[in-house]
């Protein structure tokens, strides 16, 4: 990025390798300030709010830019003087400043804008910083988030003519913190397009960190093409970030346009970020480009590069993809067809490492569709753990892999964080939470939360199933049913785990009771004669080693049964482990 600021999709990226503001004179004259103040001028104007009348009142003009300028100025003489005195400077802006009431709101108004907009700063790594200096990264966006709130605090003293009384400690600067790289990777053919673009090495974030991406389900399925979707396509290399990731054992170079930088930063809590020595002169396993704008309808696409043993995903540019389920669930699907082609089983559910107070331990499964109660039971046994657990490893959350190593099965995991519903969680966790959490859109359907749960070095470990419980969330558990059933030979157990049924719980386009093929539409449901035949050995595997396999009712899909349906199958879980 060579340009020192720019504000897209309600998105503020500020270069600090460019310009670095350091007091209030370089704020004011600095392009951002100007292109802030704008913007915030015309949607004023849009909405015709009460400060934009106030403004174009009492300063006779409708010109936006006569409007800015004369705000510029005001504020940087308000940054030295009171009120008074800018009134006898300039006799002009007596109206204005006379009603002080009326001009705090629009400072607050104006700051409010600013407040509301994603803003991320960014520092170029592999180059002499002129703006910066020899300033530390993350000193950096300390002292600009201190001279902002500065500012706006100076100025309202200047025209109230006293300090506040309470002062609020708030965000004011970045929210996120980029610091960002030219890495060099053997670029084959058909990816040149790819070439120069820059890798994030380090990221700062300022929780809680909360967005509001334009959609909150993600539609249909991934589709197979067989042709590279980059080769006739063209992008502006200057808007583009990759974000290195670690995705179970794979390498994925995730390449995504600054309009979803949200997304793009999201990413850091749900997979490890790869370092620049594993990433340098390597070429990735998965490449991931989203938000390329083609002009042609939504592509969501993915491209088996046998010839250069890369695995590509695609999805153009689209309001319709402002959704983080677009941004992680291609990423497994791209590690899900990999794994396939490895001779691996991949498993859409979430796995866990339980550690009894009486000293037993097992490693539980529980398989599921996106909405079928996964993260949901982890949460249940979260909230129980004082009384049961002594500790609890989260191997997975969504997705993870079965290997089959010396005769028995292992469970690996693909990501160190959780995206989870807001909305099923225990009441008051997601605020414990709130220190280390992204949040998008908490005032909707479906909100979510994306917060790390597990260290790399521990879901890559390998460990060997104990229970594999299909999580079924649309039975309710009468008094004397009980919450987990067994199966007592495969061919039953593979029926149900194939058929993949759950209640829709509004975390995609659907409704009502589906069904999707092995509850796992990321890789598995596309290559279904490949995954057959894993399933079928996996299976006999299991019940040949002993292995637990059954259903869990979770009751997540029964109305009136959301948060005590998980629990008390957390607890009968519980029971079964302490006899194993």
């Amino acid at each position: 990025m060579k340009k020192e600021f720019s504000i897209s999709n309600d998105k503020v990226l500020m270069n600090f390798s460019t310009r670095y503001c350091n007091n209030f004179e370089s704020l004011l004259e600095s392009e951002g300030f100007r292109r802030v103040l704008s913007v915030y001028l015309k949607r004023s104007e849009k909405k015709r709010t009460l400060s934009y009348r106030y403004l174009i009142k009492s300063l006779n003009t409708t010109e936006i830019s006569n409007l800015r300028e004369d705000i510029t100025k005001i504020f940087k003489w308000l940054t030295i003087i009171d009120v008074k005195e800018v009134i006898e400077l300039n006799p002009r802006y007596s109206e204005l400043l006379s009603n002080k009431e009326e001009f705090i709101n629009v400072i607050e108004d104006f700051y409010l804008f600013w407040r509301r907009l994603e803003r991320y700063t960014i520092v170029q790594n592999d180059k002499i910083s002129q703006g910066l200096a020899a300033m530390n990264f993350t000193e950096a966006n300390s002292a600009f988030e201190k001279l902002i709130l500065k500012f706006y605090r100076k100025i309202e003293q200047n025209v109230l003519g006293r300090t506040p009384q309470v002062f609020r400690q708030i965000t004011a600067g970045g929210n996120c913190s980029i610091m960002i790289n030219k890495l060099l990777w053997p670029i084959p053919n058909g990816y040149e397009l790819l070439e120069d673009i820059n890798f994030i090495d380090c990221i700062l974030l300022e929780p809680p960190f909360i967005t509001y991406p334009k959609k909150n389900t993600r539609n249909g399925m991934f589709s197979e093409v067989y042709d590279n979707p980059l080769k006739y396509t063209h992008i502006n290399k200057e808007h583009w970030f990759c974000y290195p990731a670690k995705v179970g054992e794979l390498i994925a170079y995730i390449y995504f346009h600054r309009d979803f930088m949200n997304h793009g930063i999201t990413l850091c809590n749900l997979f490890e970020m790869a370092t620049r020595e594993e990433c340098r002169g390597r070429r990735p396993d998965i490449v991931y480009v989203f938000g390329i704008n083609d002009g042609e309808e939504l592509k969501t696409v993915f491209y088996d590069d046998e010839e250069n043993n890369i695995m590509l995903g695609y999805v153009n540019y689209s309001d319709e993809i402002d959704y983080f389920g677009y941004m992680k669930k291609m990423i497994l699907t791209l590690h899900n067809l990999i794994m396939i082609k490895r001779g691996y089983l991949p498993i859409h559910g979430a796995m866990v490492n339980v550690q009894m107070k009486n000293g037993k331990e097992a490693n539980v499964v529980i398989m599921g569709d996106s909405g079928a109660g996964k993260s949901e039971s982890l949460e249940a046994f979260r909230t129980l753990s004082e009384e049961y657990i002594s500790n609890m490893n989260i191997i997975f959350d969504d997705m993870g892999t079965f290997k089959e190593i010396n005769g028995e099965i292992y469970g690996y995991g693909t990501e160190i964080g959780a995206f989870v519903r807001l909305d099923d969680l225990a009441q008051g966790y997601a605020f414990r939470e709130i220190d280390r959490s992204i949040f998008m859109n908490p005032d909707k359907i479906n909100a979510r939360l994306v917060m790390p749960v597990a260290p790399y070095s521990q879901i890559i470990k390998g460990y060997k199933i104990d229970l594999f419980l299909y999580a079924n969330n649309f039975t309710d558990i009468t008094e004397n049913d009980k919450a987990i059933e067994y199966f007592n030979n495969p061919e039953d157990a593979i029926k149900l785990f194939k058929s993949g049924p759950r209640m829709a719980k509004g975390t995609t386009t659907e409704e009502g009771l589906v069904e999707s093929y092995f509850a796992n539409p990321f890789g598995p449901a596309q290559k279904q004669e490949a995954t057959d035949i894993l399933i079928d050995r996996y299976f006999k595997t299991m019940f040949d080693t002993n292995v637990k396999v059954g259903q869990i009712k979770t009751c997540l899909g029964v109305k009136g049964r959301e948060q005590e349906g998980p629990r008390e199958a957390a607890i009968e879980l519980f029971n079964i482990i302490k006899e194993l």
